[in-house]
Parts: C-alpha cells; sequence; structure tokens
C-alpha cells in the first residue's frame, strides 16, 4: 500500500503529462468585430438628424467641439424642427429650456433649406436669442472643388460682360 506523499507524487506527476491547453482562440473574436464594425457602418449614416433639407454651400470653416449640439431645422416649406419633432416657433424656447435644463451653453446648430427666405431662419434666430441661448452657429455644406471652380467661371463671366 502507498502512503500519502505517494499518491500525492502520483497526482502531480499524472498532472505534468496531460496540462491543459492554454491558448485562446482568437477566429470568433474577429469574425464577431468583423461584423460589429459592418453593422455600425451601416447605421451609422442613418444615426444623423432625420429632417432632410438643402444646406447651402459655403466655404466657412468647420466649428470645433466635442459636446453633441442641439440641431433646429427650417424645412423647404417653413415647417420647424427641434432635432427631429415637428414645433411652432412660440413653443421652441420653451422646449429648448425644458431640454437644456436652463443651460444656456448648450451648443445649438440652425439648419435652413437654402429655398427658404432670410427671415424664417432669423425669426428662428431671434427666438434663440431672445432665450438667452449663447451658442448659436448656422449650418451649411462645403462647395465641392469642382463646384468652386464653376462658380468661380460663372463670376468671371459675369464681370466679363
Amino acid at each position: 500500500m502507498a502512503t500519502v506523499n505517494e499518491r500525492s507524487y502520483r497526482r502531480i506527476a499524472q498532472r505534468g503529462r496531460h496540462r491543459p491547453i492554454a491558448e485562446i482562440n482568437v477566429t470568433p473574436f474577429v469574425d464577431v468585430m468583423l461584423v460589429l464594425l459592418v453593422i455600425f457602418m451601416v447605421t451609422a449614416p442613418l444615426l444623423t438628424v432625420g429632417v432632410q433639407v438643402d444646406l447651402p454651400k459655403t466655404g466657412a470653416k468647420v466649428i470645433p467641439g466635442d459636446d453633441e449640439p442641439l440641431a433646429i431645422t427650417v424645412d423647404a416649406s417653413g415647417q420647424i424642427f427641434l432635432q427631429e419633432t415637428p414645433v411652432e416657433l412660440a413653443a421652441l424656447a420653451p422646449r429648448l429650456l425644458a431640454v437644456t435644463n436652463n443651460n444656456p451653453d448648450v451648443r445649438i446648430f440652425v439648419r435652413g433649406d437654402k429655398s427658404i427666405d432670410y427671415g424664417s431662419v432669423m425669426a428662428v434666430m431671434g427666438t434663440l436669442n431672445g432665450a438667452g441661448f449663447r451658442k448659436v452657429a448656422l449650418v451649411t455644406e462645403r462647395p465641392r472643388a469642382n463646384s468652386r471652380a464653376a462658380a468661380a467661371k460663372q463670376n468671371k463671366k459675369k464681370e466679363a460682360k
């Protein structure tokens, strides 16, 4: 009969022969990450503000900032939207104050369709100013390089006449 020390020695010796494999198979992890990447690439463009407007083009610089701004949109028919929710001009300031918890330092972007009159956008800007919001910016599209060249050619033709 074997003593206790011999039994424990045999167990230790047997464990040494059949060690578990300590490698991690990363293939399923990579597969899941690639699927998530594709899903995010497809859904990211859909997460932008949902109201479609045809923004005017300008060569202004991009405003830097890390926080998520609120967007107010005036579409081609003159309808005003707070993010994606339609709102009347009279109710815009109280809604914004409620959404921002009376914080006048929240960044607000005003998007106006290029076909609407200047007065509609200025009415929204005046309402925001009257409510005490100080960080208000107008959103435009940057012109493409070839459209800048076409605009320059048209300006030269007008000057030549």
